[in-house]
C-alpha cells in the first residue's frame, strides 16, 4: 500500500499478536478525536496502529511530503494512522485543527518512539488527544504465560485454583535475554537476541537533540548505558552514574542527568516511582525512583552479556527478573483502572519490589523472587507492610511472591500467593 493511500491500511506478512492495551484504544477512540501511542522503538506501535485505523502515513519516510503538504497528509480514512509523528511535529497542531473542525471521535492515531521538543506543538492536545503508553511484549502477550492467575480477578477478590507453572531459572534467563519484542517472539534464541544488541547499537549512534542542544556523544551514551544496566533494578543517585561513567572519561552530574532525560525521551529507561500509604507509625518513605530499562534485554544488551553469563551471575540475573516482572505487571496494570506499578521502602529498611495500585485506593503487594529458598523472607516482609498499614487504609487485595522457580502457582497458608511469572496475566 502507498504510505499516503486512504485506503484499509494493510498489515504486515505476519499474523498480528493482540495486545492488551487493544480494548484500551478501542474505546478511546470512540470517545476522543485521536489516540497518541507512546513507546520504545520496536515494541509493536506501528503494528497495533494499523489494527485501529483505515489508512496511514508513515511520516519517517515520507517527511518532504509531511513538510510541503501537512493538511494533505492528514486526509484520508478515518481513522488515519500517522506514524513517527515527533519527525514532524508540526502535524499534530494541524491534526487538533481538523478534530476541532470534524466535531467527531476517531480521527487520528499517531504514534511515536520519542518525545519532540516542547516548543515544537503549540498545543498541548488535551481534550483532543488521548494517551496510550506501550511497552514491549508481556509473556502473556507473547505466549510464554499460560495467564491462570489474572491480576484483575485478584482486585476483584477472586482466588485461583493451583496451577503448574514450566518457568525455571534457566528458561526465566533467556526471556530476559530475548525481551519482548514483536519481530523476535517466534525466532530462535540466537536469531531473537540479535534485537536488543541492535538496539542498543541504534540508541548509541542516533543522532539526536537534547535538552542541551547539543548532539549526543555516541561513546558517552554507551557509559551511561552500561552503567544503568549494572545498576538495573536500583535507587542510584546521578552521582553514583557519573562517579561509575568518570572511571573512563571525566564527566559532570548535569551532563549525566541530561543524557538520563535523553533515554527517557526516547522510552528506553523506565522509572519506578515511590508509594505513599497512610500507615501507623511515622517511618519515613524513601523517594528516589527505581530505574529500569524498559526491557531488561536493553541491560544485558548494554553489559555485552549473554546467557550463561548472567545465569552465571545469580544477584544480576535477580535484578534483571525484578525489571522482567515490573514490564509485565506494567502491562497488566494498564487494563486496570487507572492501574500503575510502584515500589515501597521505608527508612526502617524494609522493601516490597512492586506495589500495583488502582483508581479508588486498591493495591496489591507484591515480592519479586529467583528462587523457593527466598520465600520466606519475602513473605515476611509483605505481611509487615499489611501490619504497617493504618486503620482507615484499604487492606491489600492481595500479597504476592512473584517467581522463577516453577513449581506450581498456589496461596499459602498465611494468605501469601506465590505465581510464577508464567502463570501471571492480566
Amino acid at each position: 500500500m502507498d504510505s499516503d493511500s486512504s485506503a484499509k491500511a494493510t498489515e504486515p506478512n505476519k499474523e498480528y499478536l493482540p495486545r492488551i492495551i487493544d480494548d484500551q484504544i478501542s474505546d478511546l477512540l470512540s470517545i476522543f478525536g485521536g489516540v497518541l501511542i507512546t513507546g520504545p522503538m520496536w515494541c509493536g506501535k506501528s503494528w497495533t496502529g494499523r489494527k485501529h485505523s483505515n489508512s496511514e502515513f508513515l511520516v519517517d519516510k515520507n517527511l518532504t511530503i509531511a513538510s510541503l503538504e501537512p493538511e494533505s497528509v492528514l486526509q484520508g480514512d478515518v481513522p488515519r494512522l500517522i506514524d513517527e509523528w515527533q519527525d514532524a511535529p508540526f502535524l499534530w497542531d494541524y491534526a487538533r485543527r481538523m478534530i476541532d473542525d470534524r466535531a467527531a471521535a476517531g480521527q487520528f492515531v499517531f504514534t511515536g518512539s520519542s518525545t519532540p521538543p516542547v516548543d515544537s506543538t503549540s498545543h498541548s492536545g488535551t481534550g483532543r488527544f488521548a494517551r496510550v503508553k506501550m511497552r514491549p511484549m508481556s509473556l502473556y502477550e507473547s505466549g510464554a504465560s499460560n495467564g491462570h492467575v489474572s491480576l484483575s480477578s485478584l482486585f476483584n477478590g477472586e482466588g485461583f485454583e493451583p496451577h503448574r507453572s514450566t518457568l525455571d531459572y534457566d528458561t526465566a534467563v533467556r526471556l530476559i535475554c530475548r525481551g519482548g519484542w514483536p519481530s523476535a517472539v517466534d525466532e530462535s534464541y540466537e536469531q531473537a537476541i540479535k534485537v536488543p544488541n541492535e538496539y542498543v547499537a541504534s540508541v548509541i549512534n542516533k543522532k539526536i537533540t537534547g535538552k542541551t542542544k547539543r548532539n549526543i556523544n555516541p561513546i558517552l551514551m554507551e557509559l551511561v548505558m552500561k552503567s544503568l544496566a549494572r545498576n538495573n533494578a536500583t535507587s542510584a543517585k546521578v552521582s553514583v552514574i557519573a562517579a561509575d561513567v568518570s572511571r573512563d572519561r571525566r564527566t559532570s552530574e548535569q551532563t549525566i542527568a541530561n543524557y538520563l532525560d535523553v533515554l527517557r525521551g526516547m522510552f528506553v529507561l523506565d522509572e519506578q516511582e515511590a508509594w505513599f500509604p497512610r500507615l501507623r507509625s511515622r517511618v519515613r518513605l524513601r523517594t528516589s525512583p527505581k530505574r529500569h530499562f524498559v526491557d531488561p534485554s536493553l541491560a544485558v544488551a548494554a553489559m555485552e552479556a549473554d546467557v550463561e553469563m548472567i545465569k552465571s551471575d545469580p544477584n544480576t540475573a535477580g535484578l534483571l527478573f525484578e525489571s522482567l516482572c515490573y514490564r509485565d505487571l506494567c502491562v497488566y496494570a494498564s487494563a486496570l483502572n487507572g492501574g500503575g506499578v510502584r515500589y515501597y521502602r521505608d527508612s526502617t529498611e524494609l522493601e516490597i519490589d512492586s506495589i500495583v495500585k488502582m483508581s479508588g485506593g486498591k493495591w496489591g503487594a507484591v515480592e519479586v523472587k529467583l528462587g523457593e529458598f527466598e520465600f520466606e523472607k519475602a513473605a515476611r516482609n509483605l505481611l509487615a507492610l499489611k501490619k504497617k498499614m493504618s486503620e482507615d487504609s484499604p487492606p491489600p487485595s492481595f500479597l504476592m511472591i512473584l517467581c522463577a522457580s516453577g513449581g506450581i502457582a498456589y496461596t499459602r497458608n498465611d494468605g501469601v500467593m506465590v505465581v510464577p511469572l508464567d502463570c501471571l496475566g492480566p
